[in-house]
């Protein structure tokens, strides 16, 4: 059986996979394809449990992994290889490139985990219900300084953002809607900012964790006048705005476009959008419709662009560049769990950072534009050795299923260097390669001669020819698409 076998259900179940998760482990994949791709989506949709980590074995293990020592992206990574969640997850990373909050301004990285575990509650809900929350969360109103907006002398920061880059996009308000929403936003601050500024800098996990900020509603620093956001007037305050927003059909667009980069095909990047139509503007309308129809479900529109023809058309499939947590993430899924302790954890976040997407550390509220972006010469050369090297070891639980299953296309304890090349992409994937990449794998695996495993030296040697080949599968262009 080569990847030219594998039937047409099965290459759109493992293209949902890719996308909608972080790819899939071999088992992984022959569970969604039995289920086939509508019942995969729809576990993925639905998630009917919370996705528990073990805190007390990191504790144990990694005191500087449960204190955030780090920028706290090593203590995230945990959950996205483990995760059985996958999507939930994967939508965190989408808000937080959308929504981008970098921790150093925030004292304690504590704060930035907790927002990231507040897009895990609310991010496949309501868009107004999210966009409400990410108005009270600590680390945005530290780092957008909405504490600093007051009454009698509003900051524009927030007010700004939100309609510019969370919500909206440029052309579709006015400066004036910029200074009524942050009229509106006033008072919605942190509990005695000083005062927890000075306790957060005392460095001290204490006996329940690290202390953070805390949101409060202060009515005595709001300002009750009138206001007109979006030709909509009214004694308004921050939930009113919030409802305005969404009720635009411009939001319902900005963020269908938003959808549509990250799940589907690489957009322009987002200063472009102002001047540039979208790539498919159907699908865009699609998605639109989905946010009306359903009350402004983000769960719904994901499930209609999931579901429409354009995501399951051949020609999305390994359209997009893989992002560096794409990369990161699956590569380490791939390998297998994550037994404690464990420090690739710590290696895989500054993998992702070398490669341009330092977890909780954005490079500007503009996030990440993606695309051709990830890819540079350093970058690329970050990835084929990160790949590299956490697929080195073939008694690593993940590994040694893949090499175990590419052994199982064989009918006999051997297999020419050709067969090890196709059995493997179909493993690995079923991952779809150039003709070209295909003859260049083999040529490589040439040198591999007598490959068996009828007895213990020579399946050692077909392990260690195994590993190499899937090395090299990993560092081909084919592998950095998704």
């Amino acid at each position: 059986m080569t990847i030219t076998n594998v039937n047409h259900d099965a290459k759109l179940v493992a293209h949902l996979l890719r996308r909608a998760a972080f790819g899939s482990t071999p088992a992984e994949f022959d569970r969604a394809v039995e289920q086939g791709f509508d019942k995969t989506l729809h576990h993925l949709l639905n998630p009917d449990h919370k996705d528990e980590i073990p805190e007390d074995l990191i504790r144990r293990y990694h005191v500087e992994l449960s204190d955030l020592r780090s920028s706290g992206g090593a203590y995230w990574m945990y959950r996205l290889v483990m995760t059985d969640t996958p999507l939930r997850e994967k939508m965190c990373v989408f808000w937080h490139r959308l929504f981008a909050t970098a921790v150093h301004k925030l004292i304690q990285n504590k704060v930035g985990i907790n927002q990231i575990d507040m897009f895990r509650a609310h991010g496949m809900g309501r868009f107004d219900n999210l966009l409400l929350e990410l108005s009270k969360d600590p680390a945005m109103i530290m780092w957008l300084d909405n504490q600093d907006n007051h009454a009698e002398n509003i900051n524009e920061n927030y007010g700004r953002e939100i309609l510019e880059l969370f919500s909206m996009g440029v052309g579709n308000y006015t400066e004036d809607d910029i200074k009524e929403t942050a009229r509106a936003f006033t008072g919605w601050r942190i509990v005695n900012p000083e005062y927890m500024s000075i306790r957060m800098r005392n460095n001290t996990a204490r006996p329940y964790g690290y202390m953070s900020w805390e949101f409060e509603y202060d009515d005595d620093d709001h300002d009750h006048g009138e206001k007109t956001i979006l030709g909509q007037t009214g004694n308004w305050n921050g939930e009113d705005a919030v409802r305005i927003i969404c009720e635009q059909d411009a939001t319902a667009r900005y963020l269908a476009r938003h959808l549509y980069h990250f799940f589907v095909a690489d957009e322009l990047p987002v200063p472009q959008w102002p001047h540039e139509a979208p790539k498919d503007p159907e699908a865009i309308n699609l998605m639109v419709q989905a946010y009306f129809d359903s009350d402004h479900s983000v769960k719904e529109m994901l499930k209609a662009m999931f579901e429409a023809e354009f995501f399951k058309d051949s020609s999305s499939r390994f359209a997009r560049i893989k992002s560096p947590v794409e990369m990161v993430v699956g590569t380490m899924r791939l390998a297998g769990p994550i037994d404690l302790p464990a420090n690739e954890l710590f290696a895989a976040e500054a993998a992702c950072a070398n490669m341009g997407q330092g977890l909780l550390r954005p490079p500007s509220v503009e996030g990440w534009q993606g695309g051709s972006e990830w890819i540079n010469t350093g970058a690329y050369v970050e990835r084929i050795n990160f790949a590299s090297r956490i697929l080195s070891d073939p008694n690593k639980k993940g590994i040694r299923d893949v090499i175990n299953r590419i052994k199982s296309f064989s009918q006999t304890a051997e297999m020419h260097s050709d067969d090890l090349v196709d059995y493997s992409l179909s493993v690995l994937g079923p991952l779809d390669v150039l003709d070209s990449t295909r003859r260049g794998l083999k040529k490589y695996a040439s040198k591999f001669i007598d490959l068996s495993w009828e007895d213990n030296d020579k399946s050692d040697k077909f392990d260690e020819a195994a590993v190499s080949i899937i090395q090299l599968i990993v560092s081909t262009q084919e592998y950095q698409t998704v």
